[in-house]
């Protein structure tokens, strides 16, 4: 049997298995069969800078309509590759044509490669750089993926600055400004202004100042500080100078001179902030270390003196660390003498420091905030007062002063009442020593 299977010639096996395989399904084969791409992923594949010649025609026929503008990028998105060559698109809206690393056009010698219709060539007013945000605007949501391009861009034409002239860096600082306004950019983005080679030939100062200017314009100063602070770029805005000039007083003349005095009077605060955040710092240390008070003047003086603090905020400042020195008793009966005998002690820090009608005020106002906030104080407060005035602390004009119109509404009424016999007192001793003048 074996010599009779294997003496079968080979088409007969062949003939064998294809008579087996026809009891089985045949699977359908394809041949020939074209996928149908979804009209909304079809792109042309372009090479950049076919990619280039297609956009700066279109701009070239819109000429300075941006409306047009704004509608051929909308339809041209459809078919070209944005995502791709997104780099390219914006180059040539903002510059008018690719750039090359650093900032140098790649095509400035043919007109043919390169559009009069950009941003660096529009006319350097507020108006006309707020339609081309518009067009850029309306272009990112259309086109969302666009976002994280855009940004990049900017962040690297900010790093180009010093290949600009001063009429297309002033441009896109005003542009910029804008488009931190209306939310387009971010404030990150200003992080690159941050960088030596634009930092130490002093283009970095000079476009933040048109930028924050355009910025201003579009909302006010306020919200332009609490953008840069939620951005954590407050503390860095001395970085647009060289160090050598990285002062606040330099930054100050610098931003007053250029009409940005919100900016200037900004840095001031910050610097005041953080000076007094040292300070706090270092007297809660001296406080622990029971510091001789006479010592602990000289060095706030010295501190004032150096960071141009203003004794009003010093009063304030002593005021909160003195109190949070201490643990007070809970009991009311306890605390008010506890509190007197503190502040006995260090009477003489806090009369160093009120030699102003001013900061006396502050310094009252202060008291009464805190008896008002801490409950057990209630009744502390015109017992303090009087300490205040036997020390030489506070005048007798500050408190009539305070009595009279100058208390907050914070328990005003129990404030009020406590010290109305102590006033009665000191009007009456004005009158007593006034009369004595007038019979002399």
């Amino acid at each position: 049997m074996l010599y009779m299977v294997c003496s079968f010639p080979i088409s007969v096996f062949v003939f064998l298995r294809t008579f087996m395989n026809t009891g089985k399904q045949q699977k359908p084969v394809l041949t020939g069969q074209r996928f149908k791409t979804r009209k909304r992923d079809e792109k042309e594949k372009f090479e950049p800078t076919v990619f280039r010649d297609t956009i700066v025609l279109g701009l070239n026929e819109a000429g300075g309509d941006l409306d047009a503008v704004a509608k051929f990028l909308d339809v041209t998105g459809s078919r070209l590759d944005y995502r791709r060559y997104a780099d390219t698109l914006f180059d040539i809206l903002i510059a008018g044509s690719m750039l090359a690393p650093g900032g140098t056009r790649i095509d400035e010698g043919d007109k043919a490669k390169v559009t009069e219709h950009c941003v660096f060539t529009t006319e350097e007013n507020h108006a006309n750089l707020r339609r081309y945000a518009q067009v850029f605007n309306k272009l990112i949501r259309r086109y969302k993926y666009l976002q994280n391009a855009f940004e990049e861009e900017i962040k690297k034409l900010l790093l180009f600055l010093k290949a600009f002239s001063e009429s297309e860096q002033t441009k896109l600082a005003m542009l910029t400004g804008i488009l931190l306004a209306n939310g387009t950019l971010p404030p990150p983005i200003l992080t690159s202004l941050f960088s030596d080679n634009v930092v130490k030939e002093g283009i970095s100062a000079s476009f933040a100042v048109k930028l924050f200017k355009a910025w201003i314009s579009e909302k006010d100063a306020n919200a332009v500080t609490s953008a840069l602070r939620k951005a954590n770029l407050d503390k860095k805005l001395l970085e647009l100078f060289p160090a050598s000039k990285q002062n606040v007083e330099h930054f100050s003349k610098y931003f007053n001179e250029a009409g940005l005095k919100e900016l200037s009077d900004f840095m001031r605060v910050q610097q005041s902030q953080g000076t007094r955040k040292e300070l706090q710092k270092e007297l809660q240390e001296r406080l622990s270390q029971d510091c001789p008070i006479r010592e602990m003047v000289v060095y706030v003086k010295e501190e004032m003196k150096r960071s141009a603090l203003q004794e009003q905020a010093v009063i304030g400042l002593l005021w909160n660390i003195l109190m949070n020195a201490v643990e007070w008793n809970k009991k009311e009966e306890l605390v008010t003498e506890q509190a007197l005998k503190h502040l006995k002690h260090y009477a003489p820090l806090l009369a160093a420091f009120s030699t102003q009608g001013q900061s006396e005020l502050v310094l009252l106002l202060r008291i009464q905030e805190y008896c008002y906030d801490n409950i057990h104080f209630m009744k502390s407060f015109s017992k303090i007062v009087v300490l205040f005035y036997k020390a030489d602390v506070l005048s007798e004009e500050a408190i009539l002063r305070w009595y009279k119109d100058t208390h907050t509404t914070k328990g005003k009424g129990v404030f009020v009442e406590q010290m109305k016999k102590f006033v009665e007192w000191l009007q009456n001793a004005e009158e007593e020593s006034e009369s004595e003048g007038e019979e002399d």
